[in-house]
């Protein structure tokens, strides 16, 4: 990979670490949900105008803007708000196993023992950092697990469903949360116009960074790295994401670095590792 495309790889790495932090510190002034909308609002309106789709891949984008935008972003914003930030981003890398696991189910992939190790290492990782101190319940490990099998259930909808554009996807899928959001922000939490008139511009600039830096503009180049490398070069750069919000974490926002969080955390660092590397065997010397 060229230097100037290995660098954009790691911008891109570093919007979606600093993105977890971002979050936490936008759902302590706006309530998990009413910041989802305020972000799926802001996402809508900056790509629908320029992203049309056909009507019919509307009720395709419609489930998946319950799975990808209820399931895995709300749970997000709602499971951070409950945890520290490098535990969040841990956790919410269990999309991949999960996804592999769906994978094996329902697309009938083999699973091979690499990615059986790789899956066996994630699920140990977790069970290590279940029992550390920076999640003093269960809620939100099971919050953030949720987000990341709609993480995961949404990539399978992805991989069978139409070919839409990257960013149309992004777009429409935003759209059609809102409504379903927003009713939740409505039912489940109190005080929205109160947090909005009373918002710094910490909160609001949350929201921006959380819609166009993470959403748009890292997307928009990573997408574009796609389409110039293969995925077995990319992909695996994702692993640096929770490495880097664990550390970044701990800089920013005093989170812990006990034995738990870097044990359990290298667990599921490696497990993905296992799963989304593939090794080139060497051919025999002559």
């Amino acid at each position: 990979m060229p230097l100037r495309d290995l660098l954009l790889g790691l911008v891109v790495i570093a919007i979606w670490a600093l993105n977890i932090i971002v979050i936490k510190v936008g759902v302590a002034e706006l309530p998990p949900l009413l910041m989802t909308t305020l972000r799926f609002m802001l996402v809508a309106i900056l790509l629908v105008p320029f992203y049309p789709v056909s009507r019919t891949q509307l009720p395709f984008l419609l489930l998946l803007s319950f799975t990808f935008g209820t399931l895995h972003f709300a749970l997000l914003f709602i499971g951070l708000g409950q945890s520290e930030a490098g535990t969040g981003a841990l956790l919410v890398q269990m999309g991949t196993p999960f996804a592999t696991l769906l994978a094996v189910i329902f697309l009938k992939e083999k699973l091979g023992p690499k990615r059986l190790a790789g899956l066996l290492l994630s699920f140990a990782g977790v069970v290590v950092l279940a029992g550390g101190p920076t999640l003093p319940s269960p809620l939100p490990l099971c919050i953030l697990l949720l987000s990341a099998f709609g993480w995961a259930v949404s990539q399978l909808l992805i991989k069978r469903g139409p070919a839409i554009a990257p960013l149309a996807l992004a777009g429409w899928v935003a759209l059609l949360a809102v409504p379903q959001v927003a009713i939740g922000s409505w039912l489940l939490e109190s005080g929205q116009w109160q947090a909005i008139r009373e918002a710094s511009w910490a909160g609001w600039g949350a929201v921006f960074y959380t819609a166009v830096m993470s959403s748009i503009v890292a997307y928009g180049i990573w997408y574009a790295l796609l389409r110039r490398h293969p995925v077995n070069r990319v992909v695996p750069m994702t692993l640096l994401v929770p490495v880097l919000a664990v550390g970044l974490g701990a800089v920013l926002m005093g989170d812990t670095l006990g034995f738990h969080k870097l044990m359990g955390g290298g667990l599921v660092v490696a497990g993905i590792g296992l799963i989304l590397i593939r090794f080139r065997k060497r051919r025999p010397a002559l």
